[in-house]
């Protein structure tokens, strides 16, 4: 299993080895926050991925890199932040906590085995140990955002009916149809005077359709689909995409109890009867709350996440030193 679904970047922290010049700034100070530092060395590491990625897609200049070096550094202070922040609050994960979370991943991506989770991460380019500490640190993340961000979001009621009528689209379930088919077998192979007889008997039966004889009671005679007999040729309730692609495309331009004209498909020919359309309804409010609270308090919390990680550095003492000599 090459790939999965984790609930952290995966990214393989590889880098390239230092050149005489960079070898001598390897060790520098980056940043002081507070009084821990970020070196050279981590803004090193965490930018070479970036900067590999970027480089497959187009050349990059001077200004770019630094762009690069910048953004990576933000974000590594950012990250100690909030690491002095958990420690200050005594933030504590678990063993049992971090077990549990271990088998959802399992369970998510339908690993039998712990073996299979090692694999998975291997070919990700992380042991399990470095898998294990970054869940660790996510884990940490969560509580903090939980205790200073989350738990003092509040989302009314208002807001929720609001959101639900703004998207109404989404919340619509789609049109579905229900219809008949009378089906005459004919194989890609068969002799052309054979194809001959079956849609003279198909048209045959299509003009008794047409004339109002009941649909079903044809299909229970005439048609080659083995339920027929039992179901009058009723194929039941689908939406768009859940038919053949010849028979959907039909069924889409007609009107209820229309019988359509002969239906041909690599199987046979086909005679249809669009028996009723649903419009797509609604789905309620009260059915959808619980979700749709959940979607207004994610928003919620990135936004307010973003602004409390400004305010908290904000109030840190944060000195940024010049990049130079780097990768």
């Amino acid at each position: 299993m090459n790939n999965f679904t984790l609930p952290l970047l995966l990214a393989a922290l590889l880098f390239l080895a230092p050149s005489p010049a960079s070898a001598r700034v390897i060790n520098a100070i980056a940043a002081i926050v507070n009084d821990e530092v970020v070196t050279i060395y981590e803004v090193n590491r965490e930018a070479q991925p970036v900067i590999r990625e970027a480089e497959k897609k187009a050349a990059l200049d001077d200004a770019a890199r630094s762009r690069i070096l910048q953004t990576v550094l933000d974000r590594l202070v950012e990250k100690k932040l909030i690491e002095q922040k958990i420690r200050e609050l005594n933030i504590k994960v678990s063993e049992e906590e971090i077990r549990q979370a271990i088998e959802d991943v399992k369970k998510q991506n339908n690993m039998p085995s712990q073996e299979a989770l090692v694999t998975a991460l291997a070919n990700q380019g992380l042991s399990f140990e470095q898998y294990r500490a970054q869940l660790q640190e996510q884990i940490e993340k969560l509580k903090l955002v939980s205790m200073e961000v989350r738990a003092k979001i509040h989302v009314s009621e208002t807001e929720m009916r609001e959101y639900y009528d703004a998207n109404r689209a989404k919340y619509t379930e789609d049109e579905s149809y229900r219809a008949r088919h009378i089906f005459f077998k004919t194989g890609e192979k068969s002799p052309a005077d054979e194809i001959k007889r079956t849609m003279t008997t198909a048209l045959m039966v299509l003009a008794e359709a047409k004339s109002g004889k009941d649909f079903a009671e044809l299909a229970k005679s005439y048609s080659e689909d083995p339920a027929a007999r039992k179901d009058g040729g009723d194929l039941g309730v689908f939406k768009k995409g859940e038919m053949q692609a010849e028979l959907e495309s039909t069924i889409l331009a007609m009107k209820p109890g229309e019988v359509s004209e002969l239906v041909s498909t690599p199987a046979g020919f086909h005679i249809i009867k669009l028996e009723e359309r649903f419009s797509g309804k609604l789905k309620p409010f009260e059915a959808l709350k619980a979700e749709i609270e959940e979607a207004i308090y994610r928003k919620k919390s990135e936004e307010r996440f973003g602004q409390w990680a400004k305010e908290l550095r904000s109030k840190a003492s944060v000195e940024l030193k010049e990049l130079k000599g780097l990768l």
